[in-house]
């Protein structure tokens, strides 16, 4: 089954073809990794990613060595580069403990060391970490999961919220300013709110509920200011829902405007069309918590893949060029 979107990029129609993934095939890069997420595809060919378990920011060379870069203590989760040169991280605080089933590493329930989550920066240069950010006006930022950058001095991110034994927070989608002017809260409330995107051309902005297994939208009006159109809470257009008991965790969106969900149970990347209408592709991946994607090489095709139970990194070639993020080589400038 296929079917026909605009891609908001160029205007021009794009046939989505689930059958084009069928063929993707990964191989081990990097092993060995506590719990890797976030990852971001360098211009030398490395890649830098995020141990969650471990606390740290780091890097796979092209050889598939790890290298520590920063320390930045807490549950580094997500990451993304900044305007500066510097990789902006979402810190859940340590929200997770982390114990060993079947030889699979598994998060669990928050441990008595989770202190507070916030956005770091870190500087590639010395690895000194600064903490940006740790509240949202009165409100603590409790668990940051996953940012993007906007390309316009700002970035998107997810509070996850805080899973206790018999109560779970309300999380929502936020604004920073890299300049370190403020955090706006734009959507709220989301129920255990994770990956978060752009479109092509900046104006939808995606996010991704892990425990409901919900694919949100929202119109882009500029930094800060997002609306969808639905009745009730969160207001968002209902892109795609998971099927069964999957989760979904992380996303990136590729140059079609797809929406490619790491999906968790099923162990994959649910590949979803701008236009939704239930037609999704699954590409497997050996890890039933497979985590986040990125794309990168020069042309875009080549897709990183974190699969953090058996803690590796994984690489492939995707049949659609990734998207360019801001702030990465070869990325246009924002429209004015």
């Amino acid at each position: 089954m296929s079917s026909t979107d605009d891609d908001p990029a160029a205007g021009a129609t794009v046939r989505f073809d689930p059958a084009a993934f069928e063929a993707v095939t990964f191989e081990t890069v990097a092993e060995g990794l506590r719990f890797p997420e976030g990852p971001i595809a360098m211009a030398d060919g490395s890649v830098l990613l995020v141990e969650i378990e471990r606390g740290t920011l780091s890097r796979v060379t092209p050889e598939g060595d790890v290298e520590v870069v920063a320390d930045c203590g807490g549950g580094p989760n997500g990451a993304a580069l900044g305007p500066d040169g510097a990789v902006w991280v979402a810190n859940n605080g340590g929200c997770f403990s982390y114990f060993e089933v079947g030889g699979l590493l598994i998060p669990g329930p928050v441990p008595d060391t989770y202190t507070q989550g916030s956005i770091q920066r870190v500087d590639l240069t010395t690895g000194s970490v600064e903490t940006v950010y740790t509240t949202c006006g009165d409100h603590p930022l409790l668990a940051p999961n996953d940012l993007v950058m906007d390309g316009r001095g700002g970035f998107w991110f997810t509070d996850h919220g805080l899973r206790l034994e018999r109560t779970t927070d309300r999380g929502g989608a936020y604004y920073g300013r890299c300049d370190g002017s403020g955090v706006t809260e734009v959507v709220f409330p989301l129920e255990s709110p994770n990956g978060i995107g752009l479109s092509p051309d900046g104006d939808r902005l995606y996010v991704a509920e892990t425990y409901t297994g919900r694919l949100w939208a929202w119109d882009v009006h500029g930094p800060a200011s997002a609306s969808g159109s639905g009745l009730m809470p969160p207001h968002g257009d209902l892109l795609h829902a998971a099927p069964g008991q999957d989760y979904f965790d992380s996303l990136a969106v590729d140059g079609d405007g797809n929406v490619c969900v790491a999906t968790i149970q099923a162990g994959g990347i649910s590949v979803v069309p701008p236009a939704g209408g239930g037609t999704y592709a699954l590409v497997p991946v050996d890890d039933v918590v497979t985590t986040n994607i990125c794309f990168g090489g020069d042309d875009m095709c080549t897709a990183w893949v974190t699969a953090s139970s058996t803690g590796r990194l994984l690489r492939a070639r995707w049949p659609v060029a990734g998207l360019r993020l801001p702030h990465s080589v070869g990325h246009p400038p924002p429209a004015n």
